[in-house]
């Protein structure tokens, strides 16, 4: 058994967004609910696309759908909290795109929660998946992680 992974660093991240938690994020335990870190995760992924031309949520002829999404959570956050959403890409195939999202509270340098959505890229009209266009895949390239 290789036991439970370690939280990365900031270093290990390449592209990072401030957003701040609310009040209504937390839950009666008084740490931020674990339905809230995928929202951040979510949010980041679009903005990025979408402030990089790569996503027009209303007219984009391909869109890109959760397939597959994972968190783990290392420390608590809570309100009041600022947090540096981290984003890289591990993998980019032919029709999918493994985005990998850290969060880190405040000024921290180990991440409190990471995970992963993967997004399979389809055809609006038909819903099936189809090849990356070459749009997305420059807007994606600064965010590719270096081989390990």
């Amino acid at each position: 058994m290789t036991g439970r992974p370690k939280p990365d660093h900031r270093s290990a991240y390449v592209y990072f967004q401030t957003m701040t938690t609310r009040w209504m994020d937390n839950d009666s335990y008084r740490h931020m609910n674990n339905t809230m870190y995928y929202s951040f995760f979510d949010t980041i992924v679009n903005q990025y696309l979408i402030e990089n031309g790569a996503l027009d949520i209303e007219k984009s002829p391909v869109i890109g759908l959760v397939a597959e999404t994972t968190c783990r959570y290392f420390s608590s956050i809570g309100f009041p909290s600022k947090i540096n959403v981290a984003l890289r890409v591990g993998h980019l195939g032919n029709s999918s795109i493994r985005y990998e999202i850290a969060l880190f509270k405040d000024d921290d340098d180990v991440a409190s929660a990471q995970g992963h959505f993967i997004h399979v890229y389809v055809d609006r009209e038909s819903g099936r998946p189809t090849p990356l266009p070459e749009k997305l895949k420059s807007v994606i390239a600064p965010l590719q992680r270096a081989a390990t």
